[in-house]
């Protein structure tokens, strides 16, 4: 067979991925309010799509790279597919949309538009938009500009054709941009008797056109919404006289102007008008026309507003208090006593922050080394370790400037930082960093202590209360001593590095992982029992999904539980018969990534800040942490016994990428990520 036939391509992938989200919001059993969140998380994640990866496929199409094998096709066959399933999604998109609306009419709350308002409800409106709306929008008489004007990413315009029954009146295009990022996108209106109304901004505008253009002649107004995403690839460039802030500062505000990648309209758009604004724009390629109903940026709609009826939402959980961590004790003292993690959204992300806030003032801790990638807009975690650095604390923050959409709020916080005394790093020249550390070192007793914290996610509270990450605290010296190691490679990335027991991209994790996986095949050679449990985001190197095709042929029994691009095709007879593969979306974000090997029947457990994706491995800088103690290994065993047995919110993943649940049958039902928060609990409450 083909190479490129055992291999699904990647964007293919995350399509599928993007159907499982648009799956939830399917969901008749996910509360209504939440269905609606679930269309602008869908709608965000095509828009990044859009931006970044298809994005890239067409850089390779226009240059006429040779590709195909690194990509697993020609780069215009997968645009081509992409197009296809993105409309075919679309289509489904609108279905699902008008199907919550009908089920939330009979909840009594409405959507209704501009044509639909009551005398009451036209007065309310035009007040709003004098006083709200009017004194912040800026309509464009497109007939007066030489040039077109530039449409900003991630906003939306209304394309606006004026007419008149004069016929010495012609007729004349505006463009006004909707004012998403000062004004709600939602307007709770007055209402009759239990009904609560809702209209959107957009028909807001729409409703008082007359009073923006008032000064003309027209008399009709018809407003089609539009939506323009470009290709947000950073250029950098190589003017050594710019500081890498600099740089990247730059190319961010360079981004903003990139090539379009997808032009958004309403379908019910007159030929006219159409045709004058894909001229203006310039945009020819089919591959980036997307006809749609008549709202975009359903990205708005991750903020729906909370309608006060607690059934429309999903019960709130209550955040858990490791136990541990008893209140007025040294956290650091804990960790000293004993390894442990905290499973976040389900564990409080306070009790890191509080961690941070004991370091800062302890007066013998005497530094504080973390990585930072992406982190809060709001950051208590940055204000712990101002306060550190204001303490007299030795404070190294690696900030990695390159993650994407994050450029600005990491140089706005670096600079703050160091503003307070830290000493600020940017990574290593040509590897991002992602690894997910912090070290913090005290004096005890003329001793230095380290303590460390590994995780799977960002240290970002946001993230924390919907992102499933685990974070291990530890002052295991054969954990701390590397970790330590990490950091002195931040400082002086051209001396050696050697690693036990950390698996440390880029130098050591793909042959480190390669290994591994080769130990359990040669057992399997032997006869005895081998197996593979992996949870990761993404599976997509080439390399790695081969060496599980060589372990599967082995007799390796490998079960994956993969949330978002899986590039392997599972259970393929002679290729994967012993691989089994699901994803699990649902309430919260599968984020945390496990490792386990069965070694002879002495288990390996790891977790991981990286996926098996070639940049992962090969171009940035991970941690892949042991997890040693017996207790943590057996709490990591009962929540992925957990994972490979949901049957509400698992889907099997195939060649056929269709997404079927997993069958409950007639057993019990098992939400994983309400039964993880369960077992939890209860093994907090029996310590």
């Amino acid at each position: 067979m083909d190479n490129n036939k055992k291999i699904i391509n990647r964007e293919i992938s995350w399509l599928s991925f993007n159907h499982r989200v648009l799956q939830e919001a399917a969901d008749p059993s996910v509360p209504l309010v939440e269905r609606m969140r679930f269309l602008g998380i869908f709608s965000n994640n095509l828009d990044e799509f859009f931006k970044v990866r298809v994005a890239s496929v067409r850089r390779m199409r226009d240059l006429n790279l040779k590709v195909n094998k690194l990509i697993g096709g020609k780069p215009e066959k997968i645009l081509n597919e992409i197009q296809e399933i993105s409309l075919n999604l679309q289509n489904q998109f609108q279905e699902v949309y008008k199907n919550i609306l009908q089920e939330l009419e009979e909840k009594n709350v409405f959507f209704i538009n501009e044509k639909q308002l009551n005398k009451k409800q036209h007065i309310f409106v035009r007040q709003y938009f004098q006083e709200v709306v009017m004194p912040v929008i800026t309509p464009i008489m497109l007939q007066n500009v030489d040039i077109f004007p530039h449409l900003h990413d991630k906003s939306i315009y209304l394309a606006i054709k004026m007419t008149s029954k004069d016929p010495e009146v012609k007729r004349e295009y505006a463009l006004i941009e909707v004012p998403t990022k000062t004004i709600s996108r939602f307007l709770v209106i007055p209402s009759v008797g239990k009904e609560k109304n809702i209209i959107i901004l957009d028909d807001v505008i729409r409703a008082r056109l007359q009073d923006v253009f008032s000064i003309f002649r027209f008399d009709h107004f018809e407003a089609y919404t539009i939506k323009i995403t470009r290709d947000a690839e950073l250029d950098l460039d190589n003017d050594l006289s710019k500081s890498f802030l600099e740089i990247i500062a730059q190319s961010v505000k360079d981004r903003k102007k990139g090539q379009p990648v997808r032009f958004v309209y309403d379908s019910a758009m007159p030929k006219d008008l159409y045709n004058y604004l894909t001229t203006k724009l310039e945009i020819e390629a089919t591959d980036a026309l997307i006809p749609g109903d008549r709202y975009h940026n359903f990205k708005d709609f991750i903020n729906f507003p909370n309608l006060r009826r607690k059934f429309l939402e999903y019960e709130p959980i209550t955040p858990l208090l490791h136990p541990n961590l008893k209140p007025n004790r040294s956290i650091l003292n804990e960790i000293k006593r004993e390894d442990f993690l905290l499973h976040y959204p389900y564990h409080s992300f306070n009790q890191y922050i509080n961690l941070l806030r004991e370091a800062a003032i302890d007066p013998q801790v005497v530094s504080i080394k973390i990585t930072i990638y992406r982190i809060a807009k709001a950051s208590k975690v940055i204000n712990a370790l101002i306060n550190a650095a204001r303490n007299g604390k030795e404070v190294t923050a690696v900030f990695e400037l390159r993650a994407r959409f994050d450029e600005e709020l990491n140089i706005y916080w670096a600079q703050k930082l160091q503003e307070a005394g830290a000493n600020i790093l940017f990574g290593v020249k040509g590897l991002k960093v992602h690894s997910k550390i912090t070290l913090i070192t005290r004096r005890e007793n003329r001793r230095l202590i380290r303590f460390a914290c590994i995780g799977t996610g960002n240290f970002h509270e946001g993230n924390a209360a919907v992102y499933v990450d685990s974070t291990l605290f530890t002052a295991d010296p054969r954990i701390t001593t590397e970790v330590n190691k990490v950091f002195d490679f931040f400082e002086n990335p051209f001396r050696p590095y050697t690693y036990k027991h950390l698996i440390v991209s880029p130098v050591y994790a793909r042959r480190r992982i390669s290994n591994l996986i080769e130990n359990e095949i040669k057992n399997a050679r032997d006869g005895k029992n081998a197996s593979i449990i992996m949870k990761l985001n993404n599976l997509v190197d080439r390399e790695m999904i081969f060496k599980l095709y060589k372990a599967s042929n082995a007799g390796v029994k490998i079960q994956l539980i993969i949330r978002g691009i899986c590039s392997l095709i599972p259970e393929m007879p002679g290729m994967s018969e012993h691989i089994k593969v699901c994803s699990i979306v649902g309430r919260f974000l599968e984020h945390n990534r496990f490792l386990v090997f069965h070694n002879n029947g002495d288990p390996l457990y790891y977790i991981s800040s990286a996926d098996l994706m070639t940049r992962n491995l090969d171009h940035r800088i991970e941690v892949i942490c042991p997890v040693f103690n017996p207790k943590l290994r057996k709490e990591i065993k009962k929540m992925l016994q957990l994972y490979l047995t949901d049957n509400v919110k698992a889907r099997i993943i195939n060649k056929t990428q269709d997404n079927k649940y997993k069958k409950s049958g007639a057993g019990k039902k098992i939400h994983s990520q309400m039964e993880v928060y369960k077992l939890l609990e209860k093994d907090h409450t029996m310590k």
